[in-house]
């Protein structure tokens, strides 16, 4: 769990998500170098999935991508080994329960700890059946991340109090993808966190500028950003590596 500290011991933190495989793997090990070099606290990595139920448009044409490279898990497995040879920024997979239950719970949860993941995130779980994969993750020493959103309401002291690693915080209702205002939903939740127990939380969904990166920093410990990194993914291709370097940078800017 070590790596998982450091996450947020430098100040507000920030958080990008990419998906495993698009536009191939080769550019996805390269874009995990990139982000780490410009300074990124802990990449999330998406694993490919055909039925995304929380994602919009933008990742679920990243999934789609991904899926056409023929990447599998144990692929990206594979990848995620490759670069921990060499990099050591902490990881994390955001996947759904499916491919984890049809892959097999431990054998997922083990292998994933043995490439080096040091964090799971799974959207379409509540919170009331995470022990179909709490167990595993303990065993294995991985920390599996709590979201919470503004429908969770007197849900989030319960899952405040049982979370660990950090609390992933949906600022809007709806799929993933890029909006023009950010409600500020998340600051009331932060608060309900904040007075059950001392944890970070980081901000996703919707956040695409540096202003808006900046003002959730405001209220959080920590930024995520996804469909913005993956739409200059989809614009540049293979060709993808500098931009994403440059709009991160603008990004890291904003909130440190």
């Amino acid at each position: 769990m070590n790596r998982l500290l450091r996450v947020f011991s430098n100040g507000k933190a920030f958080i990008p998500f990419i998906t495993a495989g698009d536009p191939n793997p080769e550019i996805t090990e390269r874009l995990v170098y990139e982000l780490a070099e410009e300074g990124a606290d802990l990449i999330e990595l998406g694993i490919p999935f055909s039925d995304p139920v929380a994602e919009g448009p933008v990742i679920q044409a990243a999934d789609n991508r991904a899926l056409q490279t023929g990447i599998t898990t144990d692929r990206i497995f594979e990848l995620v080994a490759g670069i921990r040879k060499s990099c050591d920024v902490p990881l994390a997979f955001m996947t759904y329960i499916n491919p984890v239950f049809s892959y097999g719970t431990e054998r997922f949860i083990k292998n994933s700890k043995e490439a080096g993941i040091d964090a799971l995130i799974i959207p379409d779980l509540p919170f009331e059946e995470r022990e179909e994969v709490k167990p595993y993750c303990n065993k294995y020493e991985i920390a599996f991340i709590s979201m919470i959103a503004p429908t969770s309401g007197e849900r989030i002291k319960n899952i405040a109090a049982q979370a660990e690693g950090f609390i992933y915080c949906v600022s809007s209702l709806g799929v993933t993808g890029i909006r023009e205002k950010i409600g500020l939903d998340a600051a009331d939740m932060i608060k309900s966190v904040k007075a059950v127990k001392d944890i970070p939380c980081a901000v996703g969904f919707g956040i695409s500028t540096p202003e808006q990166a900046k003002a959730m920093a405001e209220i959080s410990d920590g930024v995520i950003v996804g469909s913005a990194i993956v739409k200059i993914i989809e614009k540049y291709g293979k060709d993808c590596v500098k931009p994403v370097a440059e709009y991160v940078r603008t990004m890291i800017d904003a909130i440190k």
